[in-house]
């Protein structure tokens, strides 16, 4: 049985994808589900905020002593054998992470060329398309994990097209702005497009192949609406104007539905929270090489941080409650 992999992706970077990565894989482990944070984005931002600078070097290591992402498809990029097992770096009880790794954006052109190559029943061609898949659902077995969670790039390339297929949920991180809206009628039709063609291809699987299939369902769970600007604990006019465009915006470009026209962020149903701003505790966070809701007195949250890490806290378990049971992971607690 394979291993529930929720992506989070969205067309428009910068709206806080990899920190909501890093703190939803935390607090999934912290609410005892067995983790695992992949980064399959070629930037490693996700790595970056997992693990210091020193240990990030090693897992990096020149050739074949690296222990990334990148090391697990080596062999089948080079034409030289198949995908591995990756290394799983143990971050926390419960929690693991497969580092990313630079060099995988030059395993793009390869998923590029051979995307075509299924229709014709090409089995090199499967192999390459369903790596990510494989590879993140060998850690998973070795691990026993109940979820595999994926940060992306902000981009519609080949490496999210074969990470996106080998997701069986999708959660997308919006801001309350124009390019946020962009973002979602760009990514809408190009999930349901390889959806789609990925369905034609896999019925065209060799005969015999011992290659292990993602069933590219890609199904959306919804949205987080991250709120950049709060006044007050009400987001400025401004943004209230893009925000109130979400749910029709989603309903029409990812689920290819209409909306009602009343339906607002607070009673779409695709919207699974709406996550404030935290900004002032981010410095902290990073500075303590730990999630803003584990911040104690001890890493300078005092007084309002505090207050801010607690309800941190509320926030972010609620929205991994709501993933969990949408995507029927096991054992949250």
């Amino acid at each position: 049985m394979s291993v529930p992999v929720i992506a989070f992706f969205n067309n428009k970077g910068g709206v806080g994808k990899t920190t909501m990565v890093y703190h939803l894989a935390w607090m999934l482990a912290d609410s005892g589900v067995r983790a695992i944070a992949a980064d399959l984005d070629p930037q490693c931002n996700l790595t970056a905020a997992f693990l210091d600078e020193d240990r990030i070097e090693e897992v990096m290591a020149k050739g074949e002593r690296a222990l990334t992402v990148f090391s697990a498809v080596r062999d089948l990029k080079r034409g030289t054998g198949d995908v591995k097992e990756p290394h799983v770096e143990n971050i926390a009880n419960r929690l693991g992470l497969i580092a990313g790794d630079m060099g995988l954006s030059t395993f793009e052109d390869q998923l590029s060329e051979n995307w075509p190559k299924c229709l014709d029943g090409d089995e090199r061609a499967f192999r390459v398309t369903s790596a990510f898949y494989r590879v993140v659902q060998l850690a998973g077995a070795k691990q026993e994990s109940d979820v595999i969670v994926v940060d992306l790039g902000p981009n519609l390339g080949a490496i999210n097209r074969a990470a996106l297929i080998a997701s069986d949920f999708v959660v997308i991180p919006l801001g309350p702005d124009l390019f946020s809206l962009q973002g979602l009628e760009n990514l809408g039709p190009a999930l349901r497009r390889w959806r789609k063609a990925w369905k034609e291809r896999i019925k065209k699987k060799p005969a015999g192949a011992d290659i292990d299939l993602p069933k590219g369902s890609i199904q959306p769970i919804g949205y987080v609406l991250l709120r950049h600007s709060i006044r007050l604990d009400r987001p400025v006019k401004a943004f209230e104007r893009w925000a109130a465009r979400v749910p029709g915006t989603y309903a029409e470009a990812v689920l290819d539905t209409i909306v009602d026209a009343s339906v607002s962020i607070d009673t779409d149903p695709a919207c699974i929270a709406k996550l404030r701003d935290y900004r002032s505790l981010m410095p902290l966070a990073q500075e303590a090489r730990k999630p803003m809701f584990f911040l104690k007195p001890a890493d300078g949250a005092l007084g309002s941080h505090a207050n801010a890490a607690a309800q941190a806290y509320k926030d972010f378990k609620d929205v991994a409650r709501k993933i969990a049971a949408a995507a029927g992971i096991p054992n949250f607690e």
